[in-house]
């Protein structure tokens, strides 16, 4: 069982890895894989993702209330995006019922992500770089949703990363990098809310023990960091560092798994 201290590290790493798109899943493979911790667990991965769904309320809250409120409102704008929103998140969440015991078994490996990370880093690079950046959220069409909803679906693989993979298609369809991260926290709140509610009893049936929480006080607080962070730093800087990261980690698992 994992200690306190165990715990509350893999919280700071959910919640960091989380939102920057560098894959929270692949994460908490390698990292207790490399320091011969015990495996966490189904329930304490809902723990933390409970975690990172209360930094994604918290921080967006207000543009939650202003969506909510839209189909009661002439606020057309906010209808369109809720509208979007809810089509982005239909890929997901098939996918994610579909494939959920592949995700707990087949992927889970800290090769699968040694292999996705540095791959899944180019293309981030690649679409980044190589975007025109002429478009932001009221630009987004139903076929633009659904692209970067599909793309979303494939975070079931550990090494792709949610956040990384819908940037990344939202930059290569245009989207300025501040709006390409935002549309992809706000799509990823009702997919990690349904998930992590559906599996919460699994949480409940476990016992609510100091690792548990240790773990989403982290999750959610570090999310919150991650994501001010991340929206403030690509005002005025490129992904780059994420991809080539993604790449070395990705390296580096290869070199210790096989020497």
């Amino acid at each position: 069982m994992l200690s306190s201290f165990q715990a509350f590290i893999l919280g700071i790493v959910q919640g960091l890895t989380e939102f920057l798109p560098v894959s929270s899943s692949a994460h908490l493979i390698i990292v207790p894989w490399l320091l011969n911790w015990p495996e966490p667990g189904l329930a304490f991965d809902v723990a933390l993702h409970l975690g990172t769904l209360v930094a994604l309320v918290v921080y967006y809250w207000q543009t939650w209330l202003t969506l909510i409120s839209s189909p009661f409102n002439g606020d057309q704008k906010s209808r369109r995006l809720l509208f979007l929103l809810i089509i982005a998140s239909i890929p997901g969440a098939i996918i994610g019922l579909l494939f959920e015991k592949q995700a707990e078994t087949i992927f889970h490996s800290p090769l699968v992500a040694a292999v996705t990370l540095p791959i899944l880093g180019i293309v981030l690079w690649l679409s980044d770089r190589f975007a025109q950046s002429s478009r932001d959220m009221n630009d987004l069409g139903i076929i633009d949703a659904l692209l970067i909803g599909i793309s979303q679906a494939f975070a079931i693989i550990p090494g792709v990363s949610r956040s990384g993979a819908t940037i990344t298609i939202a930059r290569a369809l245009g989207i300025e990098r501040q709006d390409a991260a935002n549309f992809s926290f706000l799509m990823a709140t009702p997919i990690i809310a349904g998930a992590g509610l559906i599996e919460a009893r699994k949480v409940l049936a476990g016992g609510i023990h100091a690792p548990v929480i240790w773990g989403f006080l982290a999750a959610a607080v570090f999310g919150i960091a991650a994501i001010a962070g991340l929206i403030r730093y690509v005002r005025t800087r490129t992904y780059q560092p994420f991809a080539w990261y993604r790449v070395a980690v990705g390296i580096a698992v290869f070199i210790i798994a096989f020497v």
